[in-house]
């Protein structure tokens, strides 16, 4: 399990799986995966993260880079992937 630094590192959930998606929701909380919008990306710093286009965009959580927009789940992956855009840029 990689981590940004940011301090938000996934916990494992009552299972013992860690960073799965899908897991360890919240009661009540927005089932955001399975919402059918194409407004959710996978953040490419933090893989298993998923995060909103909207949120991460009026949080400033994005670059641009060789024409392409990359969204970030929280503010330390964006300095992570300025350091090496085109590792995090070619991951498929």
């Amino acid at each position: 399990m990689s981590s940004c630094g940011c301090g938000t590192t996934p916990k494992a959930d009552a299972n013992g799986a860690v960073g799965t998606v899908g897991t360890a929701m919240p009661t009540g909380g927005k089932d955001l995966l399975n919402s059918g919008s194409s407004e959710l990306v996978e953040c490419r710093v933090m893989p298993g993260s998923v995060i909103e286009k909207a949120r991460a965009e009026a949080e400033g959580l994005f670059r641009d880079y060789e024409g392409n927009r990359y969204w970030f789940c929280c503010k330390g992956c964006g300095p992570r992937f300025d350091a090496n855009p085109r590792k995090y840029a070619d991951v498929s």
